[in-house]
């Protein structure tokens, strides 16, 4: 039997694991950045590889910050309404990011897999793409666990305990049952 001890420090690491997440993703968007590079020095994955990794770490990222705006962000403001204007900061933040993201997307899809290497233009625009997701990402991380990770810790969100929600997971949900 639980404790409600244990139910509260369980529900007070909901912002720790905020901070998990993140460094999941920096760690796996650096991946990304190691094969690009890698790639556009003409020592690395094949176009198909390095699209596919692409899109595995843009899903991630998706869902994280689907996740935040359909979950976290509304159990927060409703909790901490002064949070608001914070919150929608964030959520305008995940609109720049996913634009940034699409471009990247768009960018790796003119890779031919035949092709020889991009030319300098190429890869000077996939650098600057990844590179500029990159720091938006780092800049909206750093800004969003400054100013909700204590509000998240003490949150009280019971429904949670059953299943963390999408923004807390590092891997892909499981597959439904056929």
């Amino acid at each position: 039997m639980r404790t409600q001890n244990s139910r509260n420090a369980r529900l007070e690491t909901f912002g720790n694991q905020l901070i998990s997440v993140h460094i999941w993703l920096r760690e796996q968007l650096a991946e990304l950045r190691d094969d690009v590079d890698a790639y556009l020095a003409g020592e690395g994955t094949r176009p198909q590889d390095l699209q596919t990794h692409c899109l595995t770490f843009c899903s991630a990222l998706t869902r994280h910050h689907t996740g935040e705006d359909t979950s976290a962000f509304p159990a927060l403001a409703k909790q901490f309404p002064e949070l608001r204007p914070i919150l929608d900061e964030l959520g305008r933040d995940h609109e720049i990011v996913t634009d940034s993201m699409h471009k990247l997307q768009a960018l790796l899809n003119t890779l031919a897999e035949d092709a020889p290497a991009p030319t300098p233009a190429e890869a000077q625009r996939i650098r600057g793409e990844l590179n500029g997701l990159a720091a938006l990402i780092e800049t909206h991380f750093v800004y969003e666990e400054k100013r909700i990770v204590e509000a998240l810790n003490s949150l009280r969100a019971e429904e949670w305990q059953a299943t963390p929600p999408a923004f807390l997971l590092t891997s892909p949900p499981p597959a439904a049952p056929q």
